[in-house]
């Protein structure tokens, strides 16, 4: 309800600039169409009201209702609206950033393959998962480097991803503060909102950047924790997760983890719409039939005085 009356406008405002010109037009017919108009130059106001009977029922009748219905008429011209229609042209998915780790820990098999090697895999599931909705890939370490931006092709992100190693990373560490304002970037400029999932074996990144971080960046966060279930490094993630709000998803051999991911991405708002991205739903034929009940009970109020006489 606050919405609406927030969003309330009209489509064509400049016609209510007809209200003046209606309630002109009304007042000269009223005082045209006096009966006592002729009375009224020869006979004191006094003695003229004196010798009237019903004069102000007379004026307060269906002249008043007429001049509701021509009110109604220009606002329904005028098109109240409330309500934007997102364009058929728009995305109809939320994007999704990838964001993995490659430090030197990620190649550590505990037990086999690699925990960099399992990243891979469960992005190549979660490419085939997301298939045809937008998904990015960002790389992180001591730096941080955009791999691709949200792209509905999700076999390129998942072929990207393999091509990810220590190797190719300018800077060791764990600047994953860097990585989540990079994402955060990224999805700013798209304008369709999204949310983030973070592959990775460990938090290292300071405490206090994390806790300023949790007030810059105001996508949801998800992690996908790339180690054995009972790892003690889990509680670094649990830790990170605590202080930026997120989730943290325990690794699975099977796609259980991946189907929440998902699930939690796809439950992601949608940015909200500019005028641009939609069209406002115009409400004006709602008072068509308010115009026309006052017309008919003027109709009906006229066959009745016609009768009568």
């Amino acid at each position: 309800m606050y919405n609406a009356l927030a969003n309330f406008h009209f489509i064509r405002p400049l016609a209510l600039l007809l209200i003046p010109v209606v309630i002109g037009l009304w007042w000269l017919w009223q005082r045209r169409s006096d009966p006592l108009r002729c009375w009224q130059e020869q006979i004191t106001p006094e003695l003229l009201n004196a010798l009237t009977v019903g004069r102000e029922t007379m004026k307060r009748g269906p002249v008043t209702w007429i001049l509701t219905a021509w009110l109604l008429t220009v606002m329904a011209i005028a098109g109240p609206t409330w309500k934007l229609e997102p364009s058929p042209f728009a995305d109809d998915a939320t994007p999704l950033m990838i964001v993995l780790k490659s430090d030197v820990s990620m190649e550590i098999p505990d037990p086999a393959p690699s925990r960099l090697e399992r990243a891979h895999l469960k992005i190549t599931d979660l490419a085939e998962a997301r298939k045809g909705q937008p998904l990015g890939l960002i790389a992180y370490a001591g730096s941080t480097h955009l791999v691709l931006p949200p792209t509905r092709d999700t076999a390129i992100v998942a072929q990207m991803a393999t091509e990810i190693s220590p190797a190719i990373m300018p800077e060791p560490g764990d600047r994953l503060d860097l990585a989540l304002r990079e994402a955060a970037r990224v999805l700013s400029e798209g304008k369709q909102g999204g949310s983030i999932v973070v592959l990775t074996d460990s938090v290292d990144t300071d405490p206090t950047v994390l806790q300023t971080l949790q007030k810059e960046v105001s996508y949801p966060v998800q992690f996908l924790a790339i180690n054995a279930p009972d790892s003690s490094q889990n509680d670094s993630l649990l830790a990170a997760a605590a202080t930026l709000n997120a989730t943290v998803e325990p690794f699975s051999l099977e796609d259980d983890d991946i189907t929440a991911i998902v699930r939690r991405a796809a439950n992601t708002p949608v940015a909200k719409l500019g005028a641009q991205d939609g069209q406002w739903h115009e409400a004006g034929y709602w008072i068509v039939p308010f115009v026309g009940m006052v017309l008919l009970w003027l109709f009906r109020r006229e066959q009745s005085k016609k009768g009568a006489a």
